[in-house]
């Protein structure tokens, strides 16, 4: 009986605060319409979160992680990964291709992933971007997506102490607190 009351209290606490502090919701870059331009260049990864720790399991074996973003022919873009694991540099290619009926990115090899861009306001950090994976479930009995991974990249290296605590806060409140950060310590790869 003590049981179902509790739950029930918590039921009721969790439904008012959110009436009070509702979840934010991150602004979509819609990669079909967005001046791609300005998304070019170099991005460092400052923290990725998920639901599930098996989403985000392979960056703990990192210490840092920068991307360049080129633009190819034919809506096509080159993300070129460059991946310090211990004294090691792995790198790493991936071919995204734009549609323009689309508001997300196609990975090479993958079309059943989602690739959406977000704003990086959601994290305070207006040099950013947020860039989600999502995959649908394995099987047409599970009810969650197999993959669904937040990835926050920023322009520079370092970024103000209040971005990844803001976007890990924002992205605790839909239920993703699994959370990676590198820890940088050693020479980023070239």
């Amino acid at each position: 009986m003590l049981d179902e009351v509790l739950s029930y209290f918590l039921y009721m606490y969790g439904l008012l605060y959110q009436a009070i502090v509702p979840c934010t919701n991150p602004e979509l870059l819609p990669a079909n319409t967005i001046n791609r331009q300005q998304y070019l260049g170099t991005w460092y990864f400052v923290a990725a979160v998920s639901r599930r720790e098996a989403d985000i399991e392979k960056f703990r074996a990192l210490d840092n992680i920068w991307f360049s973003i080129e633009e190819t022919v034919n809506d096509t873009l080159l993300l070129k990964g460059h991946m310090r694991m211990g004294d090691n540099c792995v790198k790493q290619t991936w071919t995204y291709r734009i549609h323009p009926e689309k508001d997300e990115l196609e990975l090479e090899g993958r079309p059943q992933r989602r690739n959406l861009l977000w704003t990086g306001k959601w994290a305070n950090c207006t040099n950013c971007i947020i860039f989600q994976e999502v995959e649908p479930p394995l099987r047409e009995t599970d009810s969650e997506d197999s993959l669904n991974r937040l990835m926050l990249y920023s322009r520079q290296t370092e970024v103000d102490s209040t971005v990844a605590p803001t976007f890990l806060k924002n992205s605790a409140c839909h239920n993703m607190a699994a959370s990676v950060r590198l820890p940088q310590a050693k020479e980023f790869c070239t």
